[in-house]
């Protein structure tokens, strides 16, 4: 699970688009804190710290305790937006959360122990249905990441949600099936092998 990480930012009296373009003009990222029937918080954020922050990973997972000039907000990072060609943060909005939220949350999937896969080590590949699931989860207990064994996995075995251990609490936001995350799929060796099986097997029997 993430820590709550401590983050600094300074009220913003002016919105729009021409008062977020001198935000960052001054080396800061505009940004919004909104939610729980209060009023849009407009505020600045460091550049350098914002940009480290959504680039180090799992920044749409962490709760953050936003001190903006001494008064302090709890808040989940909900959306941010990138420069389409520089690559750096334009914007971030902010959702307010108490300690006894639950919120929903895109969880990247992490695959451990392909080394002891049976199917990959015979030459299979890894087919990613889903690098990342949606789960309703307490605000408190975030995971980092899903994490998946690959041990004793071959070729043919897909892996569904009902196979994967969440966190206490924590339930998939799809409910009406058991999707599939990722499948072990044969090599296409192996599988244009196989077809030219089958067509010889036919000719035979013709």
């Amino acid at each position: 699970m993430s820590a709550v990480k401590q983050l600094k930012a300074s009220a913003r009296e002016r919105v729009g688009k021409g008062a977020a373009r001198a935000v960052r003009r001054e080396g800061r990222v505009p940004a919004v804190i909104y939610g729980l029937g209060e009023a849009p918080q407009p505020i600045a954020l460091d550049f350098n710290e914002t940009k480290r922050l959504i680039f180090s990973g799992g920044f749409l997972t962490t709760v953050f305790e936003i001190d903006v000039d001494g008064s302090k907000t709890r808040a989940i990072p909900r959306d941010f937006q990138l420069d389409p060609v520089k690559d750096t943060p334009l914007h971030v909005d902010f959702l307010r959360v108490t300690r006894d939220a639950t919120v929903n949350v895109e969880v990247p999937v992490h695959f451990l122990n392909q080394e002891a896969s049976p199917g990959l080590k015979r030459g299979g590949t890894l087919n990613v249905v889903r690098h990342t699931v949606e789960l309703v989860v307490p605000v408190d207990a975030i995971p980092d990441s899903i994490d998946i064994d690959l041990t004793g996995r071959e070729i043919g075995d897909s892996i569904h949600i009902s196979a994967v251990k969440l966190p206490a609490g924590a339930s998939p936001v799809i409910q009406d099936r058991d999707f599939t995350i990722a499948t072990v799929v044969a090599p296409s060796k192996l599988v244009a092998e196989a077809a030219e099986e089958a067509a010889a097997g036919e000719t035979e029997e013709k």
